[in-house]
């Protein structure tokens, strides 16, 4: 039986445990929520908006990881954003539900974002164009 090698920057994935990262995720949020509220935003407007502490765990982790590789920016790398959840996944199994929501939602941004330019009849029919066998 093979053992997958570890995730490309192990050390930054495990920075601190699955417990730490929630807590700084939690003040985080914290000082989101009470800025926004500073800023006289009515609360029902924007929670909905945020981020789990889960999700914003993934997503301070996966800034820290473009940290790592040389400071890239986030863009539209589908196969680096699903190699990047796929080491989260490795490094902190508890966040495996959150990571698989985001792909989820990924998978679907991504499809319908290819919609227009793919020319597939079904999604411009359901977009309101008309298809090619029309």
């Amino acid at each position: 039986m093979t053992v997958p090698p570890p995730p490309e920057n192990v050390e930054v994935l495990r920075r601190a445990s699955l417990e730490g990262l929630r807590a700084e995720a939690q003040d985080e949020l914290g000082s989101v929520v009470t800025e926004r509220l500073h800023g006289g935003e009515d609360p029902w407007a924007f929670m909905d908006e945020l981020p789990t502490i889960d999700e914003l765990v993934v997503l301070l982790l996966r800034a820290d990881l473009f940290d790592a590789e040389g400071g890239r920016k986030p863009g539209s790398d589908y196969a680096r954003d699903r190699r990047m959840l796929g080491d989260i996944r490795e490094a902190h199994p508890g966040l495996s539900a959150t990571i698989d929501g985001m792909l989820e939602r990924l998978d679907r941004l991504r499809w319908r974002a290819g919609d227009h330019a793919s020319g597939d009849p079904v999604a411009r029919s359901r977009a309101g164009g008309a298809s090619a066998d029309e």
